[in-house]
C-alpha cells in the first residue's frame, strides 16, 4: 500500500461510500436474527460485530484527523505498533457486543458520515501535505492506511464482502 498513488479527496469518499453500500445491500439480504448470528468468514463475528468493526475503525480515523490537527500523533498509531491487530479489532467488537443491533448500525452510520463530512470539507492543500509537522506522508496517504485492506487505501469494507457475500449466501440460500 505504501507505494499507491493517493487517490483524491473525491475519490477516498468514493472508495468509502461504495464499499459501504456493498456491505449494506447484503446485509440486507438477511432477516433480523441472521444479523446477529455469528459465522461471518467461518468465524465468531456477526453482521452486527463486522459493522461495529468497520465503526471501530472509522472512529479510529476521525481520532486521527483530531490529533493531526493538534499537531500529534494518531491515537492508533501506538496502538498499532505496540499491539497485534487482531487485539485491536477484538476489543473494538467486544465494546459493542452488547449494543442491540440498531444502536450498532446508527453509531456506525453517524461515524461514516462525519468521517465523509470531514474529507469532504478538508482543504486540498491539507490532504496532500504531511499528517504532522515531522510526518512524511500526506494526510490522505495516511488516512488510507487507516482505512484500508489488502486492495488498497480506503478499502477496509472491501477487504470483508468475500465473508460477508459467503454469510449471506449460506443463510438466504433458496429464498427469492
Amino acid at each position: 500500500m505504501s507505494e499507491e498513488k493517493l487517490p483524491s479527496r473525491k475519490e477516498a469518499v468514493r472508495i468509502l461510500d461504495q464499499g459501504r453500500a456493498e456491505i449494506d445491500a447484503l446485509l440486507a439480504r438477511l432477516s433480523p436474527r441472521d444479523l446477529t448470528r455469528s459465522g461471518i468468514g467461518g468465524g465468531e463475528w456477526s453482521p452486527k460485530d463486522l459493522i461495529g468493526h468497520l465503526d471501530s475503525w472509522e472512529q479510529h480515523a476521525l481520532d486521527a484527523l483530531a490529533a493531526w490537527a493538534r499537531g500529534e500523533p494518531a491515537p492508533i498509531d501506538e496502538q498499532v505498533y505496540s499491539r497485534k491487530t487482531s487485539d485491536i479489532n477484538a476489543e473494538g467488537v467486544e465494546r459493542k457486543t452488547k449494543l442491540s443491533y440498531a444502536k450498532v448500525r446508527h453509531s456506525a452510520d453517524e461515524t461514516h458520515a462525519a468521517l465523509l463530512a470531514a474529507i469532504r470539507g478538508m482543504p486540498e492543500r491539507r490532504w496532500v501535505e504531511p499528517a504532522t509537522p515531522r510526518g512524511r506522508k500526506p494526510l490522505g496517504h495516511r488516512l488510507g492506511v487507516i482505512l484500508g485492506g489488502p486492495s488498497g487505501l480506503f478499502r477496509h469494507a472491501e477487504a470483508h464482502l468475500k465473508s460477508v457475500r459467503g454469510f449471506v449466501e449460506e443463510r438466504t440460500a433458496g429464498t427469492p
